[in-house]
């Protein structure tokens, strides 16, 4: 077993064993798209999910992955039985390929897969995040899942040396998500989420929560909300799929949320017993 796995086209080991051709794209451009999940008794969290967002990443830079959905999918799992612990980071990438430095590529040019896997921790729901808010200075792809992070390695830097969590990103005071992980307000009993555009990543995790607040009979309503309307929020909400549901408890140093603990707790519950259920794990938290 391992105690954390590499993979680069076709060659695994630990990450200080498996090297990286110089002239990987990544290097120079940042020429690639990536996707992860949280792995939960080593079965990969909605993984299915996870593959489809990640091709359709690809396919939106014309990226050519060198496997089927289906193959890759094998691939991730099998790794990830080979991890120790019993819930993981669980993170793959395909890079455009290798080729001398240039900005233009060859049409036939063919992906390379890389994966990535740890031991980790699921967000705790019961714990309250602190957030900061900074501008959204990213361009304008944020529907695909690139490796170009540059300002969201900024905003979680910002929050670090804020002592906060997570950082709110905004364009013209229209919240849009956070540096990893998508925003969400309760207000009047209503779920409030940010359309799925090009200004933000469709995170699986907000998916399956806004399908989870339709089962229970919660209204959704995909709009843009401000910043105004997030510090006034009853119950502000960040979704990832390392932490599915956790709720926020203060924003630039303010006090957030708390008005509305019940709503909050039937859309906790229900996006846990959603990962239970699909994992096999008795509980979400490791003892």
């Amino acid at each position: 077993m391992y105690k954390e796995i590499a993979y680069y086209d076709g060659k695994t080991g630990t990450p200080d064993e498996v090297m990286i051709p110089f002239n990987d794209r990544s290097h120079f451009f940042g020429d690639g798209v990536y996707d992860a999940t949280i792995g939960g008794n080593h079965v990969a969290y909605l993984l299915e999910d996870h593959l489809d967002r990640f091709y359709t990443s690809a396919k939106y830079f014309d990226i050519k992955i060198p496997m089927e959905k289906q193959e890759l999918g094998k691939l991730i799992t099998e790794l990830l039985q080979q991890v120790e612990g019993e819930t993981h980071f669980v993170y793959w990438q395909v890079t455009r390929g290798t080729a001398p430095r240039g900005h233009a590529y060859s049409k036939d040019m063919q992906g390379k897969i890389w994966v990535y896997i740890c031991p980790s921790k699921a967000g705790n729901p019961k714990q309250g995040m602190k957030l900061i808010v900074r501008p959204d200075t990213r361009f304008l792809h944020g529907n695909a899942k690139t490796l170009n992070l540059l300002p969201a390695v900024m905003g979680t830097e910002a929050a670090v040396d804020a002592g906060a969590d997570e950082c709110v990103l905004h364009r013209d005071g229209y919240v849009t998500e956070c540096c990893h992980s998508n925003v969400q307000i309760i207000k009047d009993g209503m779920l409030i989420t940010h359309p799925d555009d090009n200004l933000i990543l469709r995170g699986i995790a907000k998916t399956h929560m806004t399908e989870a607040c339709r089962r229970l009979g919660i209204t959704v309503i995909e709009r843009a909300f401000t910043l105004e309307e997030m510090y006034d929020a009853d119950e502000v909400i960040v979704t990832a799929s390392s932490c599915m549901c956790q709720h926020a408890v203060e924003i630039e140093g303010k006090k957030v949320g708390g008005k509305d603990p019940e709503t909050l707790k039937l859309i906790e519950d229900e996006v846990i017993r959603e990962y239970l259920e699909y994992t096999g794990r008795k509980t979400l938290l490791d003892e």
